[in-house]
């Protein structure tokens, strides 16, 4: 597939566009990324993210975020900060450099598709099930599901289902462009095939290593030599953004958090260990108590009557000084006025990703990377870890985690015991068949589960487990 269009952009070279699989394009006023971009948005697995948690469980309310909505908000900051960056290569002279948005979208849509249901209890559930077998990582499913999983051109007609006759996976799932996969590996790492470590290994798995090593020749890096795109470094900060934000104003409608609740918060001294710690694991960094406590109140303090506040003064230890610039009143309006919750969220997410800026490698464009001065970074790790403690490892969420725990790997124990590949779809117990091998087989069990919804996955364990069995009629 050929594109002129980025004959005179240095950023993307004629080898990156390559597919896998060759593809005669029909349709040549389409870049290859547009083409890419469509491939996502028409895709099972992208539709099946509105039935996946981000923070509240789908059914609670229609306000509440699912992967779905967040991955278009995270495509969406993703396109506004390669708008910058363009508009800032320009003015430097450097026309000829150029990142595709379409591509920077795609990155932001496609980065949560390996999340299984139930959040990340549910990658923990897959993960313990498959220790001998390469473990689960969402990240490393992102990568199957693109490159194998989903279905869009077939190899061989002779092996319809992609598998060949000797048990070899010839599928190409999407067949997207190299450079399209790149934009995803957010982690240039091989998770081990057997690891009794139950803590999850970010990277990807061994079933995609040689896709991997194809990805770096293509791209012109040593296989030795990590590998993290310009694209998939705006989408990984446009994922936090977005986390520290919108997961952040879900919170507050539903009222678990609030200014005021936030700002108190500095005087729960194990609260503040248990941020700083992961904070500082994030950043690799060593704040102290005080500095995380500062930034907490800096961060609403610039909202609300700055002027009547000594900022030098805003800390002492276990005193905090709400009174003086949050009262509670205007914290509480924040939480029940839809039109001050969004000017917050707009506000922060406006100064995040203005502080985002670019450092080009002209020698090697697709290595070049963001950064972002210590302080905002700060305030975005903070946000996005007070919000996931606060909320994620809470009491009123701890019964949907291990009720959704339960469900998962119950649903693979049934699966994967004798004849229980049975209960399979049509698809799936084909490449069951065909797969030759414990590791292989149960990891197609694996990708059937990582693919369903909240809901599908609920309905499937009442099904196997309920003693009011639905109709026949409703398939699987």
């Amino acid at each position: 597939m050929t594109n002129n269009i980025f004959e005179d952009n240095d950023f993307y070279k004629q080898e990156e566009l390559e597919r896998k699989f060759n593809e005669v394009d029909k349709n040549s006023f389409r870049t290859c990324f547009r083409v890419d971009y469509a491939r996502i948005i028409h895709s099972p697995s992208f539709r099946r993210l509105q039935g996946k948690t981000q923070l509240f469980p789908y059914f609670e309310s229609d306000f509440f975020r699912n992967r779905l909505t967040h991955s278009l908000e995270v495509a969406q900051i993703a396109k506004s900060i390669g708008l910058k960056f363009n508009q800032f290569l320009f003015e430097e002279g450097k026309a000829n450099f150029k990142i595709d948005l379409d591509l920077l979208e795609l990155a932001g849509l496609a980065h949560d598709l390996g999340h299984p249901p139930f959040g990340h209890i549910g990658e923990k559930a897959l993960h313990e099930q498959m220790l001998e077998y390469g473990g689960f990582e969402g990240n490393a499913q992102t990568l199957r599901i693109l490159s194998k999983i989903e279905k869009k051109r077939i190899v061989n007609k002779e092996f319809i289902c992609g598998i060949d006759g000797n048990g070899n996976d010839k599928r190409v799932g999407l067949n997207l462009t190299h450079r399209s996969l790149a934009s995803v590996l957010k982690y240039d790492k091989i998770i081990p095939i057997k690891n009794d470590d139950p803590e999850i290994k970010k990277g990807y798995y061994d079933s995609e290593k040689e896709l991997v090593h194809a990805i770096k020749d293509k791209l012109g890096i040593k296989r030795n030599k990590e590998l993290k795109s310009i694209e998939c470094d705006i989408m990984d900060i446009a994922d936090d953004i977005a986390y520290s934000t919108y997961d952040l104003e879900d919170s507050f409608q539903a009222k678990f958090l609030s200014p005021f609740i936030i700002t108190s918060s500095i005087i729960d001294n194990n609260f503040i260990a248990k941020l700083r710690k992961k904070v500082n694991k994030k950043l690799n960094k060593k704040y102290s108590s005080k500095v995380i406590k500062d930034t907490i109140y800096e961060v609403f303090e610039k909202l609300f009557n700055e002027q009547d506040v000594n900022s030098s003064n805003i800390i002492k230890e276990n005193r905090p000084y709400i009174n003086k610039f949050m009262p509670y009143k205007t914290s509480h309006e924040i939480v029940e006025r839809g039109y001050l919750r969004t000017e917050l969220t707009s506000h922060l997410v406006n100064e995040f990703v203005s502080a985002v800026d670019l450092e080009l490698d002209e020698k090697n464009p697709v290595l070049s990377k963001i950064k972002i001065d210590p302080e905002t970074r700060l305030r975005i790790e903070i946000l996005k870890n007070y919000t996931y403690i606060s909320q994620i490892e809470s009491p009123k969420l701890k019964i949907t985690e291990v009720r959704g725990k339960e469900i998962v790997k119950e649903i693979f124990t049934q699966l994967s015991q004798k004849d229980g590949f049975k209960l399979l779809p049509s698809d799936y117990r084909e490449l069951y068949d065909k797969v030759k091998g414990k590791k292989n087989k149960n990891r197609i069990i694996c990708d059937f589960i990582a693919g369903m919804t909240d809901r599908y996955a609920i309905e499937f364990y009442g099904r196997l487990k309920s003693e009011d069995p639905q109709t026949i009629f409703k398939p699987f």
